[in-house]
């Protein structure tokens, strides 16, 4: 594979503002060097950027099983995290995400939800069977830990869905964080239903992986999840376009939240619904909505800044995103891993 360099008129490398006449030199599947336009050598393909680079995307929140992931990798998302989906299928499409011809974003997978018997997503129509794994005690919990890191799971998801079945004890849920913690996997919980926040916070999660929208949150409780804890967004999946009561709640909860100086990362719930596939601008104005700025929005939706030895993802726009997201309606080039993507045909 030659090498690739692009030059731009104009790039945001992940901080700061706009940089004029840049040169990103690419060196396989890494960013080799970044500077102002330089000769390259005879076998390295050079392209012309027709608008801003700036990195591409991460999307933290998604059942890629129910997606089709080059439409993901054209509209900008290089890299993914699903959030609950069978070990036996999710696990070997995400080995198969690291070979250079993979026509879809990076995958990287937590595999099965833990949950208990009869618990959420067991008997949900949108999961297939093994969605769920289930546990009966601390023992058997921390067991499942260890199987799924063994099998690839680079986080830990728990379902503390009260209001669809039963959910793991407070001592099975101590297990799973404890065990997980001991692997150095992140934690992410799907919490709905009264104290169920309040149990993850208790049990030690690190993450939530929709923002809470069954109830407003406290003050104290906000403050503390702030304080230990990031949200993924998927504010879009409460209302896909609509204003809805839950989305208000969640809107909330988020901006609160923010202002608590808690970490918000960019997550759609792709597969769920009509959320599209790719960078999904209505999430991105909600975000604003629960009072992120644009550059804040930007960094939660960034996989990587573009730096030396960072991965060699970008993507090209026609406008500035700091200014308007509505920038990423209008995606012209995606590179994953020293590539460039197909875009789809149009008409």
């Amino acid at each position: 594979m030659s090498n690739l360099s692009i030059r731009a008129p104009l790039a945001w490398l992940g901080t700061g503002g706009l940089t004029a006449d840049v040169q990103i030199d690419l060196d396989g599947g890494v960013i080799a060097s970044v500077g102002r336009v330089h000769p390259v050598p005879e076998d390295t393909d050079v392209l012309a950027a027709d608008g801003i680079v700036i990195p591409a995307a991460a999307d933290r929140h998604v059942h890629i099983g129910l997606a089709d992931p080059a439409a993901v990798l054209a509209r900008g998302v290089t890299a993914v995290r699903d959030l609950g989906w069978p070990a036996d299928s999710i696990f070997p499409l995400a080995d198969l995400s690291e070979l250079p011809n993979f026509d879809g974003p990076l995958i990287r997978a937590a595999g099965p939800m833990m949950t208990v018997p009869g618990g959420y997503p067991t008997r949900d129509g949108w999961a297939p069977p093994g969605t769920g794994r289930e546990i009966s005690g601390p023992e058997e919990a921390a067991a499942a830990v260890k199987e799924l890191t063994a099998a690839g799971a680079t986080a830990i998801k728990v379902s503390l869905n009260a209001e669809a079945g039963p959910v793991p004890s407070d001592a099975e849920l101590t297990a799973i964080c404890d065990a997980a913690h001991e692997a150095e996997l992140p934690v992410t919980t799907h919490t709905q239903g009264a104290g169920q926040v309040e149990r993850a916070l208790g049990a030690g999660v690190d993450e939530l992986a929709h923002t809470p929208w069954t109830h407003r949150l406290s003050d104290d409780v906000v403050a503390r999840c702030a304080a230990t804890m990031r949200i993924v967004s998927t504010l879009d999946s409460l209302g896909f376009g609509r204003d809805t009561p839950a989305l208000r709640t969640a809107l909330d909860n988020l901006r609160r939240f923010h202002d608590a100086g808690g970490t918000v990362i960019y997550g759609t719930d792709l597969g769920n619904g009509s959320i599209p596939p790719g960078i999904h601008t209505r999430e991105l104005l909600l975000l604003r909505e629960a009072g992120l700025t644009n550059e804040e929005i930007v960094l939660a939706l960034t996989r990587a800044p573009i730096e030396p030895g960072a991965p060699a993802d970008l993507i090209v726009i026609g406008r500035d995103p700091l200014r308007d997201l509505a920038a990423f309606d209008d995606i012209r080039m995606v590179v994953r891993a020293g590539r460039v993507a197909p875009q789809p045909a149009v008409g």
